[in-house]
């Protein structure tokens, strides 16, 4: 469904913040970009939405293709149009609305909110409530919510755990299965937390200083050593980037 090819992204037509990344994500399933703070990862999904205009960034190379359509540098409201909607990492909902008014924002009432109150129990309880008296889970639950109201065929989430308890990720996390089981959901998810992330995905990549440096299944990705060191916390080394794992790990050999 998705294609991304050697994908280069500028700042201020002077800072190259991605170099060269590549990544598909099928239809049906369920991709996972993970990475620390600084990797890249969040510049990637704007260039995907859209939204880098915002931050005076710029496409400057490579290919985003969405179904056969070119997607590179096209306004947000054309890409949402084709089929993808954006869960932001902030600024998710309207804190003056109510939870039923936010899921009316994008498209009126639509015949889709009396499922996103199936997919969302929560939600259903708390529909007269304000936006900005709810929990950040809560939160995160409308925010999903809304853009699923544009009845997307590629959703993409920026950092679906940030912030929140094991308990409400758990919960996302089993809610994000139900709708790619009943809607056939296409998504990309953006997540510091591997565990979610491999937990979820059907298959994954991780970001580096603006670059992909390993992917694969959930499996290879879990057994893959410098992985579980940095991301999973098995090992020594944990605190240092994905680079520094591997120069530690050649000079081990090297020094014993």
């Amino acid at each position: 469904m998705l294609s991304v090819r050697k994908l280069e992204v500028t700042y201020h037509r002077v800072v190259t913040a991605i170099q060269g990344v590549s990544l598909d994500v099928p239809k049906g399933k369920i991709v996972a970009l993970l990475g620390s703070n600084g990797a890249g990862k969040t510049t990637t999904l704007r260039a995907l939405s859209g939204f880098l205009g915002l931050d005076d960034a710029r496409i400057t190379e490579g290919s985003i293709t969405y179904a056969g359509r070119e997607l590179a540098n096209q306004a947000p409201h054309r890409i949402a149009r084709m089929g993808i909607a954006l869960v932001p990492e902030r600024n998710k909902v309207f804190d003056n609305l109510t939870v039923a008014e936010n899921l009316r924002v994008p498209v009126g009432k639509g015949t889709l909110e009396a499922a996103i109150y199936e997919y969302f129990p929560a939600l259903a309880r708390l529909r007269s409530r304000e936006a900005g008296l709810l929990s950040g889970g809560e939160r995160q639950m409308l925010a999903i919510g809304s853009a699923l109201m544009c009845a997307p065929q590629l959703l993409l989430v920026d950092e679906l755990s940030l912030g929140l308890s094991p308990l409400m990720v758990h919960e996302l996390v089993e809610r994000l299965r139900a709708v790619r089981l009943a809607l056939g959901t296409t998504m990309l998810l953006v997540e510091q937390n591997a565990q979610v992330a491999l937990e979820i995905a059907d298959y994954g990549y991780v970001m580096e200083n603006g670059r992909v440096v390993l992917d694969g299944t959930p499996e290879r990705l879990r057994s893959h050593e410098d992985i579980r060191e940095f991301y999973l916390g098995i090992g020594g080394t944990a605190r240092r980037s994905y680079r520094e794992v591997k120069q530690y790990r050649r000079s081990r050999r090297w020094f014993g």
